[in-house]
């Protein structure tokens, strides 16, 4: 599980560096920051949901920070635009006539 959930992070951090890097040079970067964001934290949910598992009944409990990152994790997949959002505008890249 920590291996599956370390190469998930670091896939999300190379998309973000991607996203950003193309942002930086003036492209068009919007498909990548909607893939960032989407993988990230579907990611976050995935790992937090993980880590909890590992942990067993104290993942629930505050004494860790496990519960407080797994609600946290939650809530990124809502705020600034959802992640069925993220899908629709990457999709919207992928069918559209032409690379925005």
């Amino acid at each position: 599980m920590l291996a599956d959930m370390a190469t998930q992070i670091e896939a999300g951090r190379a998309l973000c560096l991607s996203a950003a890097r193309l942002r930086d040079a003036g492209l068009p970067f919007a498909k990548q920051a909607a893939m960032a964001k989407l993988h990230c934290t579907d990611t976050a949910m995935r790992v937090t949901t993980d880590a909890v598992q590992i942990l067993g009944g104290y993942g629930y409990t505050a004494d860790f920070p496990a519960e407080r990152y797994m609600r946290e994790a939650k809530v990124l997949q809502i705020v600034e635009g959802t992640n069925q959002i993220q899908r629709m505008v990457i999709a919207r890249h992928l069918a559209g006539p032409e690379e925005r």
